[in-house]
């Protein structure tokens, strides 16, 4: 298969995960009775997935330059303990712009977490696996210190809109304009590919192909506004009459914003080369004089970054903050990572392939959650599905000569 998709300009890694994708629904589906694939179960499963995809978009990068993170769920923990924090012990959470405030002080400080573990990194040569470790350990810690363990609620109300909950959408009306921009984006994307490798005279992918690239996904997009769009949200109708749908949840909008962000910095910028070119060859990267240490410094920075938004939608959706959250999404984030056609050997990945490993993780979860499957043995079979992601990259690398 993978040389027929070659061929047709299509990538064999990613193809064959959308594959697996619709496969998996198809055979939860019709495990859970069509109850998995419900417009309440999918609108409930993309907000589930925002969180670990925007962490995995992140982790693309980590490993792309042969490093890890396995401190993410600790820093989501201590990001939205502070945000909880500021909202609910130091302003108030109906002070106005507490939450912003908030916000503000999660980012920074999930930025200066980062960036001291890629200080260690980077500049005192310790492994990341070592250092993100003892960040695991470190953060969970300062997570409960913030509050002594306390659970702080309850947060702002605008800031509860941004965990896709009550309000927590933006209705069918603009959901569908969203959708039609993402579409004509996805159009003139392709066409301005085509246009500039037309011009260096690059290979070219075939017209259908690409046409058909176009064509699944703006169906993809369009069916999933339809499917959110269809599902009723009571809180935003008139009483005795028939509740309008909810629409694209704020955290899609979050993901959207953040995948849009770093795929522009993955493609188009000269950290994302860099990233790229130190993954691919680190040798060679500091023999060339890049940056090498101020670049996984910068990324570690971003890591934490994205952790920080990460707890934003967790913490908002919940209406609380508590030093428990985060508890196992390095994993989910890693398996993710690498699921979606991260290679561990460094120089490749794409931030799109992790939205899509995010997704599948997520929905196997969700999936094993309304067949009633016991917590311990959702752990073991995604720990098995790790195994076996990595072991296929293993052998994928092997025959592709790296």
């Amino acid at each position: 298969m993978r040389s027929w998709f070659e061929k047709a300009g299509f990538d064999p890694r990613f193809s064959s995960l959308v594959i697996a994708l619709a496969v998996i629904w198809v055979l939860l589906a019709i495990a859970t009775d069509g109850i998995f694939l419900s417009p309440r179960n999918l609108y409930n499963l993309s907000i589930q997935t925002c969180v670990t995809a925007i962490m995995a978009c992140g982790m693309v990068f980590i490993i792309v330059a042969r490093q890890i993170d396995l401190s993410v769920g600790s820093q989501m923990a201590v990001t939205g303990m502070i945000i909880a924090w500021v909202q609910v012990t130091w302003l108030g959470a109906e002070t106005p712009g507490s939450w912003l405030v908030g916000i503000g002080a999660g980012l920074l400080g999930g930025v200066l977490i980062g960036a001291f573990q890629g200080w260690w990194t980077a500049y005192r040569e310790v492994p990341a696996f070592v250092v993100t470790l003892a960040g695991y350990l470190m953060w969970r810690g300062s997570a409960f210190l913030v509050a002594d363990g306390q659970t702080l609620a309850p947060l702002s109300l605008t800031y509860q809109r941004l965990g896709g909950g009550v309000s927590g959408s933006i209705g069918t009306f603009w959901s569908w304009v969203v959708g039609a921009i993402a579409c004509a984006l996805v159009v003139a994307g392709a066409l301005s590919a085509r246009r500039s490798r037309a011009r260096y005279g690059a290979a070219m992918a075939p017209a259908w192909a690409d046409a058909t690239k176009v064509g699944i996904t703006c169906a993809a997009v369009l069916g999933f506004v339809a499917v959110v769009c269809s599902y009723p949200d009571p809180s935003a109708g008139v009483e005795g009459a028939t509740p309008p749908g909810k629409g694209i949840a704020v955290p899609v909008l979050i993901l959207i914003a953040v995948a849009a962000v770093l795929s522009v910095i993955a493609q188009k910028t000269r950290f994302g080369r860099y990233v790229f070119a130190y993954g691919g060859n680190p040798e060679a990267a500091l023999l060339s004089g890049l940056p090498t240490k101020r670049v996984l410094l910068m990324l570690f920075g971003l890591m934490g970054a994205l952790s920080a938004v990460a707890a934003v939608i967790t913490t908002s959706r919940l209406n609380s903050g508590t030093h428990s959250i985060g508890q196992m999404a390095e994993l989910y984030v890693i398996a993710a990572t690498v699921i979606g056609g991260t290679s561990l050997a460094g120089g490749t990945g794409t931030i799109a392939g992790a939205i899509v490993g995010a997704l599948l993780i997520q929905s196997l979860d969700n999936g094993m959650v309304l067949m009633d499957v016991s917590s311990p043995m959702r752990q073991i079979f995604i720990g098995m599905i790790l195994i076996a992601a990595v072991w296929f990259d293993v052998v994928y690398n092997r025959r592709q000569g790296k």
